[in-house]
């Protein structure tokens, strides 16, 4: 895959290369080929977010993601995952979907809000792919060492983007940026090639809070921090058992993931729908009704989550995030049957978060 790092000064120059600036410019032209909407580039120094990154990690923010306190600063040093690396690229990739209007069934409690960046296929899938094609791509033209990365290994990915020029961290800790807002998924190809760095950009989110006003369950506990305990995206797809009741009521109709401090954030407005096929809804899951849903048999599951993010959670985890909904859905005869139908069911934790919906069923009716 590589030649060491004196096979390639041989090769292209005692700087590695020739022209590094115009070799940048030619990589983000393959990038747009291949479906990426940037590319920037940027060194691997990381030492001063790391502070940040340990007090978080003691906070307890982290939950029950045991491998992050596991991988602790590693995530901020690159040469641990690739001895030998000098830059980081990093690509972003528009997602928004050409979906059901997400407010609207937001809106309607008798629909299941999935998160717009799970409804198409497993992104993990499609940007490792292309990623790995750009790499090559690269070495096509200078061999290096490198290793690509898409949420797959412990890497700071925003602070990474953002070091290299493609946003900036908004309060809410996602990648902004003006002209695209923050529906995008990043990626990343550490490499032993010496390139030219990309200027950081300023940020733009001035005195704005509305992320953090719109916080359903108020995880973001600062600008720029997110208790991850809180979190409806960690609650719904991380924690593994019971979801905590004092805050299963703020959860409303959302089964997987959220994004309600990315609707309201005002950049968003300039999003762009995606291009990519790969993200478009499947099986009517952007606005999806409970009842239907919970009726899914364990293969039915299986079969209509393959290949979406969706499937990594588990038939389980499925089932107790749509009680919790429909605990949250109005009364009606349909609610209350589907959930009846699974009072007994094989797991405790799905009868546990049923027998919760109902009684908060039980108790809005008494009164």
């Amino acid at each position: 895959m590589a030649d060491s790092l004196e096979d390639k000064a041989v090769q292209a120059g005692s700087d590695g290369i020739a022209d590094g600036a115009d070799f940048v410019a030619r990589m983000r032209q393959w990038a747009v080929e291949l479906g990426f909407d940037a590319l920037g580039v940027g060194g691997v120094d990381l030492s001063d977010a790391e502070p940040g990154l340990q007090a978080w990690l003691e906070a307890g923010f982290h939950g029950g993601m045991d491998y992050m306190a596991r991988h602790g600063m590693k995530r901020a040093r690159a040469q641990a995952l690739l001895p030998g690396t000098v830059s980081v690229i990093s690509v972003r990739m528009n997602y928004w979907p050409d979906a059901a209007p997400a407010g609207a069934v937001l809106a309607d409690p008798e629909r299941g809000y999935v998160s717009r960046y799970a409804l198409g296929r497993d992104y993990h899938k499609v940007l490792r792919a292309r990623l790995q094609k750009l790499a090559e791509r690269i070495a096509a033209e200078v061999p290096h060492q490198y290793r690509v990365f898409t949420d797959s290994a412990p890497v700071l990915e925003v602070e990474h983007a953002a070091r290299k020029g493609l946003g900036w961290r908004g309060k809410h800790t996602l990648l902004l940026d003006r002209g695209a807002g923050s529906w995008f998924f990043l990626g990343e190809i550490f490499t032993d090639l010496p390139l030219p760095a990309d200027a950081p950009l300023e940020p733009h989110c001035g005195r704005c809070t509305a992320c953090i006003d719109a916080c359903p369950t108020r995880a973001i506990v600062a600008p720029h921090t997110v208790d991850a305990r809180r979190c409806i995206s960690y609650l719904t797809i991380e924690l593994d058992g019971a979801i905590p009741e004092d805050l299963r009521p703020s959860m409303g109709n959302r089964i997987y993931g959220c994004d309600d401090c990315q609707l309201v954030c005002p950049w968003n407005r300039f999003a762009r729908l995606t291009c990519e096929p790969d993200f478009a809804p499947r099986h009517g899951l952007d606005g999806a009704q409970l009842v239907e849903l919970f009726a899914w048999t364990a293969g039915e599951f299986a079969e209509r989550t393959a290949g979406s993010p969706l499937y990594r959670i588990g038939y389980e985890r499925w089932l107790r995030n749509i009680a919790v909904a429909l605990g949250n859905a109005p009364a009606s005869p349909a609610v209350r049957a589907a959930l009846s139908a699974r009072a007994q069911d094989d797991s405790a934790i799905v009868r546990e978060h049923v027998a919760w919906a109902l009684a908060r069923h039980d108790a809005a009716a008494a009164g």
